[in-house]
């Protein structure tokens, strides 16, 4: 006969981030269970509607573990070739940026690296990053392309992102970046650029099905606003979302921008204004906290966390993995760089990297352990859900599964 679910967990707690009135939407002596990945039961053992092994086909005892959703990273430079190692010695030896750009470093370097690699040896480069984020408990990682910055380049890596997906079994968001930067051969010529990315690049990346959205860098040494909007407008008629690196710098009205294009997200916001801020929440956006990025290049403008809380704008909290300016192969230790640098607390540096990541991906289907939501599951060897921001380094993630299938 069979039983209505595939596989059960017991013996455990659940930091279910949930509403449930509880601090992580806790539910302590839990259980948890699925059929053909989809979360089937999410409460207490005690409500559970019949023995444990007439319940399932797998009957997992977790010795009081804790079980959260699986972690989500939703902004991430994950795919790029080569890496700036060297650079990052020189600077510390006291070379400057731009002498570094002048001799071929900087993005121009990346780039290079990344338009010569071929498919195969950029995945090969990429997927330790994306195993590393797995190993951690992460299940859906976002990836923007922005590397390549030509047509055959920038599909290059978002196949290469779709592939990483299904070499591992995570979900995979992929974002289109085409704006991130001027390549070489358009250099004195922005305009033309953009032109090229609205009028040829982002056409086919949209008619070949490789982006789930589109991302610009709005900001004195990216695009201007004007430009920017360029770019949001041909997503629009496209039926992309978009989403924006926005006032990581300086300000120049890319929330309020982003905010009239019902933006996913805006992200970074050092220096967004309480205007910026009311904008966001009137239209929906998540805040994208980036805390690796802010301390790599040893920022001293914070986020403006607390207009954040009283407006109420969901908060989520990412790696921004990237090979110049945060090179962070781990989202736990981002959530712990929120909470200590950021002033975010455990609850909201974790409710970040799963319930207002899955939103700032327009993934409603995970981010909480609820049922009807997909099954993607960490389960974790620690006494309480803070822990997971508590420590810097170590790994207490004892198991994930994605989509109810385990994955390390």
């Amino acid at each position: 006969m069979d039983k209505p679910w595939d596989h059960l967990l017991i013996d455990c707690h659940l930091a279910t981030l949930t509403d449930n009135g509880n601090a992580y939407g806790a539910i302590e002596n839990g259980a948890l269970a699925w059929k053909d990945g989809v979360l089937t039961f999410a409460g207490r053992v005690q409500d559970l509607p019949g023995m444990p092994v007439e319940l399932a086909d797998t009957v997992e005892s977790l010795d009081d573990a804790w079980v959260s959703p699986g972690l989500i990273d939703c902004h991430t430079h994950l795919v790029f070739g080569g890496d700036r190692a060297a650079e990052f010695e020189q600077r510390l030896n006291g070379v400057s940026y731009e002498t570094i750009a002048r001799s071929g470093g900087g993005i121009v370097s990346t780039v290079l690296h990344t338009r010569t690699a071929s498919e195969d040896a950029l995945l090969a480069q990429s997927l330790p990053r994306a195993r590393a984020l797995v190993a951690e408990g992460v299940s859906t990682i976002e990836i923007k392309s922005g590397y390549g910055l030509d047509l055959d380049s920038e599909s290059k890596m978002l196949r290469v992102a779709r592939r990483i997906g299904e070499d591992l079994g995570i979900g995979v968001s992929t974002t289109f970046l085409g704006a991130h930067a001027v390549p070489p051969e358009f250099a004195g010529r922005q305009s033309d650029y953009v032109d090229e990315v609205c009028i040829h690049m982002m056409p086919a990346i949209a008619a070949n099905g490789l982006a789930d959205a589109v991302d610009a860098f709005c900001e004195k040494i990216g695009f201007t606003d004007s430009e920017t909007r360029r770019v949001f407008e041909t997503a629009r008629g496209l039926g992309l979302p978009v989403k924006l690196h926005a006032d990581q710098l300086s300000d120049l009205g890319g929330v309020a921008l982003a905010s009239e294009f019902s933006a996913l997200s805006a992200d970074h916001l050092e220096y967004t204004s309480v205007q910026g801020v009311r904008a966001m929440a009137a239209s929906g956006m998540v805040a994208v906290l980036l805390p690796g990025a802010f301390y790599a290049l040893r920022e001293t403008r914070l986020p403006p966390i607390e207009l954040l809380r009283e407006h109420g704008v969901p908060m989520a909290v990412a790696t921004d993995l990237n090979p110049g300016t945060s090179p962070l192969l781990s989202l736990r230790l981002a959530m712990n760089m929120a909470c200590t640098l950021f002033r975010l607390t455990p609850e909201e540096a974790v409710r970040g990297a799963t319930v207002h990541a899955a939103r700032a991906l327009r993934l409603n289907d995970r981010g909480a352990l609820a049922t009807g939501l997909r099954a993607d599951v960490a389960v974790w060897g620690i006494r309480h859900p803070a822990e997971l921001c508590y420590w810097m380094g170590g790994n207490p993630c004892r198991a994930l599964y994605a989509g109810g299938r385990r994955i390390c």
